[in-house]
């Protein structure tokens, strides 16, 4: 194939993205952002990941938060979990999960509390930490 035609299709390809991207067919943006709810003066560790994306691991100060950005997989897919620590006590969960919270929320705002972490959506639901991790 010459240049002219790989440049050619690039450019369709690119056009067609930004036609899909307009038309509103491509996933809209989702914001997870998780705060600090645990008692005053007590820090924790957050590390979240998902298959393709680790977010590294953040120091969360009591009443700060940590946030991120990403768009949805088209086929309903994206799950991101977490670890968090505290006071030697590790807890995991899955902070976003497309079938549970695309209906729920695009800004998906969690309080982390000792109990468990709770989603802040039209409602507030509340959940238990998970039994067993993604971090094996």
């Amino acid at each position: 194939m010459n240049p002219l035609s790989i440049s050619i299709i690039l450019l369709l390809y690119l056009t067609s993205l930004s036609v899909v991207s307009r038309a509103g067919l491509l996933p809209h943006k989702v914001q997870v952002l998780i705060y600090n709810d645990l008692a005053k003066g007590t820090d924790f560790i957050v590390h979240c990941k998902s298959k393709d994306d680790d977010l590294d691991v953040r120091h969360i100060a009591y009443g700060n938060y940590f946030q991120f950005n990403f768009r949805p997989n088209y086929f309903g897919r994206t799950l991101f979990f977490c670890s968090m620590q505290w006071n030697g006590t590790m807890h995991w969960f899955d902070i976003y999960v497309q079938a549970r919270d695309e209906v729920i929320c695009d800004r998906c705002v969690w309080k982390v509390g000792t109990e468990g972490p709770c989603l802040l959506a039209y409602y507030t639901t509340c959940y238990k930490w998970r039994s067993q991790t993604h971090f094996n």
